[in-house]
């Protein structure tokens, strides 16, 4: 068995891979005081891993800890860290500096071509709203980076007077309050910049969505799409078995 982790911005999500099969997704958000305990406990009822493959995109200090719990627990594990490319996995990263590709990115485009040989949009919906293209090649044409759906709420509250921040969702439509307002204008946002993305490239491409708020922007997305929750650690497994 081997234990595959993601660590995003806000998030921290692993799974476990038996024979390139994985469990469903656990997530915590290690912005929370508690997280460290929380991931112990969470950690504790597993079988001791083979491998331990991360891909990290948050604090060095996050990365790390997990470092330090794995190795506690699992003496014998192998600690595998993936890291941004020129080249590998039938994927040519586009990037001036390849390394400097999110690691997250990088992971979606492998998954991507691995299970998807065919020119391809990826978007993952979460902290951040990233875009990349890859073509039929595994040619990686760039990509796009703009706030998710909670930093634009937030960016909105840290810099305009008298609103307060709310998860909580409206239809989507023009509204009459503000509250309702901001979601609906926020959710257009990130609709706009996918499809507005998806224009600048003609040849029919699968679209694919990851990420925590996928499951809401598709909602208001007109081309046809496919929600793949464990883009990253299907990138992950990959990686780990190379």
């Amino acid at each position: 068995m081997n234990l595959l982790i993601d660590i995003g911005n806000s998030r921290l999500k692993w799974a476990c891979e038996f024979g390139g099969k994985l469990s469903a997704q656990t997530a915590l958000f290690h912005q929370q005081q508690n997280w460290q305990t929380q991931l112990l406990n969470a950690w504790q009822g597993l079988s001791s891993p083979e491998k331990v493959a991360i891909s990290c995109v948050a604090n060095p200090d996050i990365l790390q800890s997990v470092i330090a719990w794995a190795k506690q627990l699992w003496s014998n594990c192998e600690i595998l860290i993936a890291k941004s490319q020129a080249t590998g996995f039938g994927v040519k990263n586009s990037y001036q500096h390849p390394e400097k590709l999110g690691v997250d990115r990088w992971l979606c485009l492998i998954a991507a071509r691995h299970f998807y040989p065919q020119a391809a949009w990826i978007v993952d919906c979460g902290t951040a709203i990233t875009v990349d293209y890859i073509d039929e090649n595994g040619q990686h044409g760039g990509g796009l980076i703009a706030p998710g759906l909670t930093l634009m709420k937030k960016s909105l509250l840290q810099n305009t007077a008298a609103l307060d921040f709310t998860a909580q969702a409206y239809q989507p439509e023009l509204a009459n309050f503000t509250d309702a307002a901001i979601f609906s204008g926020t959710l257009y946002a990130a609709v706009g910049l996918i499809e507005q993305a998806l224009k600048t490239q003609t040849a029919p491409a699968v679209l694919l969505l990851t990420g925590g708020d996928a499951k809401i922007i598709s909602s208001q997305l007109s081309p046809s799409f496919i929600i793949e929750p464990d883009l990253v650690l299907k990138g992950l497994s990959i990686f780990s078995d190379s």
